[in-house]
């Protein structure tokens, strides 16, 4: 025994630096989430401002066109309009003056010459510097030359026959006026069709801007929601097996960010459970053996004094001999129940296939619990399926599980009451289903997820009523190993059901489809 405590220890000590290891390692995030975060936020305001500064240069543009159209063109035409009006004017002016010599009309004729000279000098200053500029400055300097004549003739006191500007000089600058302002409202024309190119294009980016923005959003929250919800998921399913079974095998590790630490802690967590467990259940199994055979001495030893080997005993030896020997056997079943145990959780049960029929199971073992039923006043009533079909599994650990079902049932359920133990098939007729069912005060939701799991007890019975928690693990190991599965159905102050399924081997599924068809 102290070897055995110093090769445990031993074995600890050499595991233990690597336990240490395993907790100094961590895993190193390359992308975290405050980087996709802050990546996404980055593409959104860079799409957003994209698409602001392509309609501020979009609207910078049209408000250009816009100011020149309105502040050069429209003036332009507006004053070559006015000039042309002026020179008509001075032409009717002159005309009158000439026939009936009123000064009036050479009054007229001066106000309409300094108006065409406005006109002119503001569009020379508003296509200063520019190409366009050429035709007003031939008009401005043809205009210069007949007026310096003018002055020259006023001066003398002359009084030309054609009064002042001929005619013919007259109408060809009106002529030329008109082309430049046909020239002009081309390129109004132009401008406008410009304009409108320009405004098309800025709404067709910033429907681009827009869908870019939306689609950069759609998809950044998709990515985030799936970086963030796979590794979530995997990690609750973790947990969730972890909750259920005691046990759970590590999880995916699917990206490099807080999750996928996580998931590594989570691992990290997972491993150390398992080697703390297969630890525990070594110490379990050496002590179970070391315990085992002193125990058998002390049972054979009470065995052969209360049969009187070592001489008279007496009512109250008798009694106390017999509290003993029920005492050793209680610790020896313990004893047994750990051995299995360790054996199912090692992957290696001591598992004897063969045929067997579910309704015979059931008939023995309700006939084993019989008088400890009628011991409570209990009924136990069997509802077995006729023409129910062969199993393939080993018929002591089945009648272990079933045996185990039906005490736990006797013992919750209270005196005159009755449990029920039925076996029936599946549907399709592809497994077996054995159910005990009782009238006890069933089990709170909340702790129903725990029930099959190792050293587990009813918070509400843990000390009323003597049991280990091992029963209903080994009967889960013990299904599993059939490939069956185990079930609980049970609603606080109704009852519970435990249940086990087992599956048909192949040939007995197949022989019955061939009946059916």
């Amino acid at each position: 025994m102290k070897a055995k405590d110093e090769r445990i220890h031993q074995s600890e000590n050499s595991r233990s630096p690597a336990r240490k290891r395993s907790s100094e390692g961590s895993m190193q995030t390359r992308f975290g989430i405050i980087k996709k975060l802050f990546f996404w936020y980055a593409v959104l305001i860079a799409a957003f401002y994209g698409t602001i500064s392509v309609y501020y240069l979009s609207i910078q543009k049209i408000l250009t066109l816009s100011d020149d159209i309105v502040n050069k063109n429209y003036r332009i035409s507006s004053s070559a309009k006015a000039m042309i009006d002026s020179l008509i004017s001075m032409e009717e002016n002159e005309k009158r003056y000439s026939i009936l010599k009123n000064p009036e009309y050479r009054g007229y004729f001066e106000s309409s010459r300094q108006e065409f000279e406005d006109h002119l000098a503001e569009i020379l200053r508003l296509l200063m510097g520019t190409k366009e500029v050429v035709p007003w400055e031939e008009l401005f300097r043809s205009y210069a030359a007949q007026r310096q004549q003018m002055s020259l003739t006023f001066s003398a006191g002359e009084i030309p026959e054609d009064l002042w500007i001929p005619e013919r000089m007259i109408d060809g600058w009106i002529q030329r006026i008109s082309t430049v302002l046909a020239t002009n409202e081309r390129e109004v024309e132009l401008a406008m069709r410009d304009l409108h190119e320009k405004g098309n294009l800025a709404r067709r980016w910033g429907m681009v801007g827009v869908a870019v923005s939306l689609l950069c959003g759609v998809l950044g929250m998709m990515f985030l929601a799936g970086s963030m919800s796979r590794p979530l998921r995997e990690l609750r399913r973790g947990i969730r097996n972890l909750a259920r079974d005691g046990s759970s095998e590590p999880i995916r590790i699917l990206s490099e960010d807080e999750f996928g630490e996580l998931a590594f802690a989570f691992n990290e967590m997972l491993n150390r459970l398992k080697e703390e467990e297969r630890m525990r259940a070594d110490f379990i199994s050496m002590l179970s053996h070391e315990i085992r055979n002193p125990l058998t001495t002390i049972r054979e030893s009470v065995n052969l004094i209360e049969q009187g080997t070592m001489g008279t005993v007496n009512d109250k030896q008798r009694r106390f001999l017999g509290i003993a020997r029920q005492e050793a056997e209680r610790i020896s079943g313990l004893l047994k129940n750990l051995l299995q145990l360790s054996k199912l959780e090692a992957g290696h049960p001591a598992v004897n296939p063969r045929e067997l029929r579910p309704a015979g199971l059931v008939e023995r073992c309700v006939q084993r619990f019989a008088p400890a039923a009628e011991a409570k006043s209990i009924g136990i009533r069997m509802d077995i399926q006729p023409d129910l079909p062969t199993l393939i599994g080993d018929p002591e650990l089945l009648e272990q599980v079933l045996l185990n079902l039906i005490a736990n049932a006797v013992k919750f359920s209270p005196p005159g009451s009755e449990v029920v133990v039925a076996v029936n098939c599946g549907s399709g007729r592809e497994q077996v289903v054995f159910a005990v069912t009782d009238n006890g005060p069933g089990i709170p939701k909340s702790e129903q997820s725990f029930v099959f799991q190792k050293y587990y007890r009813a918070s509400s019975f843990q000390h009323k009523i003597d049991g280990t928690g091992l029963g209903l693990h080994i009967a889960k190991h013990i299904v599993e190993s059939h490939g069956g599965t185990v079930w609980l159905e049970s609603r606080e102050g109704s009852g519970s059901t435990f249940g086990f399924t087992l599956p048909l081997s192949t040939k007995e599924c197949r022989d019955e489809k061939i009946e059916q068809t």
